[in-house]
């Protein structure tokens, strides 16, 4: 299932959205040179988060795999930065596109929630929750974690709890059968979570692989923050907004 649209129009132009789009398509090119070796390990060794590094719990000059000819060698340089650094990094073109068309689809709105200044703060926390949660539930995970996806899980739990009934379109595609249906927010959002959840708990006790947990972390990271982060004038004028986008 792949979202392309939601019923839910923007106030005004999500500059930080769009300016977060840029910074991760920017590092991409400019730091991870588009994917192309050397710059693409070194950039996941040096700016990934690797719990077990991070918390000392794997001996240091591990020698970790990352695909043919390609490995970190874990030593206890890494600081408490790379949580931070890791949301800005990807694995390759597919990671990085899946990633910002997700924001770009949800994270307008949520910025539209909340003003520009609030939400690249609740972005930050959200990515940061979703990277304490991975590190909490896989601590002695050698496999560098990067990817904005935490950050973005947080912009969907918002999502489901300001515009929970809110049309989102959908193309399914069943091998050579494609078709489009609508849903509401709460629905898709909500599966995507259960698969999140229910994957991330057949990973228990496994020291890499897709981190599953990150998503619930950050989904529910932006599910609670979305309380103190939202401006209530702007909620009811998105919503107001939205009500005569959809009797058009």
């Amino acid at each position: 299932m792949f979202p392309y649209r939601d019923d839910n129009p923007t106030l005004r132009t999500p500059v930080v959205t769009i300016g977060v789009i840029a910074l991760n398509t920017a590092v991409w090119v400019l730091v991870q040179g588009m994917g192309a070796d050397p710059a693409l390990t070194r950039s996941v060794c040096e700016l990934g988060l690797i719990p077990g590094e991070l918390l000392h719990r794997i001996p240091a000059g591990t020698a970790v795999p990352l695909g043919p000819g390609a490995s970190c060698v874990v030593g206890y340089g890494a600081t408490w930065l790379t949580p931070l650094s890791s949301m800005f990094l990807h694995g390759s073109w597919f990671h990085l596109i899946g990633n910002m068309w997700f924001l770009w689809l949800f994270g307008n709105n949520i910025e539209d929630s909340m003003g520009r200044a609030r939400y690249a703060l609740f972005y930050l926390l959200s990515g940061l929750g979703a990277a304490a949660t991975q590190t909490l539930l896989s601590p002695s995970s050698a496999v560098p974690m990067v990817g904005a996806s935490g950050a973005i899980s947080g912009v969907m739990g918002a999502y489901v709890i300001l515009y929970p009934t809110v049309q989102v379109h959908i193309l399914v595609v069943l091998v050579v059968f494609i078709t489009r249906i609508v849903v509401p927010a709460y629905l898709m959002l909500g599966y995507w979570f259960l698969l999140q959840l229910l994957q991330g708990t057949a990973t228990l006790g496994s020291t890499g692989g897709v981190a599953f947990w990150a998503h619930v972390g950050g989904f529910i990271a932006g599910a609670g923050l979305i309380f103190l982060f939202r401006d209530p004038e702007l909620v009811a004028e998105h919503r107001r907004l939205a009500q005569m986008y959809l009797r058009r």
